[in-house]
């Protein structure tokens, strides 16, 4: 199966960014992985949050088909610890979806068309991390799904 993270926007920063493609390098060793960046909607400060989540909707949605599993990065998600979110992926890895799609929106969050298309919502936290944090904290969080799957050692548990 095939796994993709879309988000909204470029990262800001070379840390962050060396993070994220640390993280990214070492889940090509276990799955295909795609990152997918939407560019930021232009003239994005000038619109309601409404309007914003529409368009950014509008262009995550043409990323996404019929057979995905979309799952949304959500404050209102269900949340896992570590085992519970690798028992998770392996569920969903086994389903019968072309791809394993996760979102990570933007500022405002996401439309209601997107809501509405979701297979799954999911919290990272109850806390309220940046958007651009939240993709090298996912990255590794998927990262050690997959370590705890193959029972290599990461995860001190």
């Amino acid at each position: 199966m095939k796994i993709k993270i879309i988000v909204v926007g470029k990262s800001a920063g070379k840390d962050l960014i060396s993070l994220e493609q640390k993280f990214e390098d070492r889940l090509k060793h276990y799955c295909k992985i795609d990152y997918i960046i939407i560019p930021q909607i232009k003239k994005a400060g000038k619109l309601l949050p409404r309007d914003l989540k529409y368009k950014e909707g509008l262009a995550l949605l043409s990323k996404v088909s019929a057979n995905d599993c979309l799952i949304l990065l959500d404050e209102k998600g269900e949340m896992f610890n570590s085992i519970e979110f690798s028992k998770f992926i392996q569920k969903k890895i086994l389903d019968s979806h072309k791809s394993l799609i996760f979102v990570i929106g933007g500022a405002f969050g996401f439309s209601e068309e997107l809501y509405s298309r979701a297979n799954y919502k999911l919290s990272i936290s109850k806390m309220t991390f940046s958007h651009q944090l939240i993709r090298v904290i996912f990255k590794e969080q998927l990262y050690r799904s997959f370590t705890i799957l193959k029972g290599e050692k990461y995860h001190n548990e």
